[in-house]
């Protein structure tokens, strides 16, 4: 399980779930804060730096979409969502502003325990081993050291998972990924994450690519799944 030194924060407007989740996870070794709305996430954020917030979409006032557009604006905690099962759409936005991974109301609290696990897993191991060297695929540069993704000398701010599928991609500019290859290369065989998460996660890299002027960033071959793209087009 988790070492102690991994924080959690649980962001529900409903103590019941918060109750819930910070039993199962404390019990699974990790240290828990609380919040029970947007505003206290962000103060909770500033004040405590956890290392991953498990955080509820559908909450009054400022809901768990804007606080997740508040922390990326500078900040790259890996984020949990929790949504209802009519929620689809915020679910893929969510995925879109830079969350991690969802998992869907009613959940079991074991489920969540997993997700949060795999997170931070992804990025422990990503710390501890050897750092890759930089690749370079024409336009496109990722240091694995840094985690810095640039596009010629302009850096583009990326999530842990949305760098780590770049570095997925651009480590075998040959090879046509499957969604179920990028998932397994992201978080490990038997991982259970729909394709559309995959979906989400390339489509925010366009997007975020396509802002500093980069069109081909990732090709998508029908039937089969993606690739990296040539990197080249876009202003010099």
């Amino acid at each position: 399980m988790a070492p102690m030194s991994h924080r959690i924060l649980i962001v529900d407007d409903d103590p019941h779930i918060r109750q819930v989740l910070s039993y199962a996870l404390g019990k699974a070794g990790m240290q828990i804060v609380e919040a029970g709305d947007g505003e206290s996430a962000l103060a909770a954020v500033a004040a405590h730096r956890p290392d991953l917030v498990v955080l509820d979409i559908n909450m009054p006032r400022m809901n768990g979409l804007d606080v997740c557009r508040k922390l990326r604006a500078g900040d790259d905690v890996p984020i949990l969502f929790l949504s209802s099962r009519d929620d689809e759409i915020d679910r893929v936005l969510g995925l879109e502003l830079g969350g991690d991974d969802y998992v869907v109301k009613p959940f079991s609290p074991r489920e969540v325990v997993a997700r949060v696990g795999a997170i931070l897993k992804r990025g422990r191991a990503a710390g501890e081993k050897e750092p890759q060297r930089p690749i370079s695929h024409s336009r496109l540069r990722l240091d694995p050291v840094s985690w810095e993704a640039h596009w010629d000398d302009v850096a583009v701010p990326v999530t842990v998972t949305e760098f780590q599928l770049l570095l997925l991609l651009a480590g075998r500019p040959e090879r046509v990924f499957t969604r179920d290859a990028i998932i397994d290369g992201l978080h490990g065989p038997g991982f259970a994450v729909t394709d559309r998460t995959i979906d989400s996660h390339i489509r925010n890299l366009r997007h975020k690519f396509a802002s500093v002027g980069a069109a081909d960033l990732i090709e998508t071959r029908a039937g089969i799944g993606y690739r990296i793209g040539p990197c080249q087009s876009g202003p010099a």
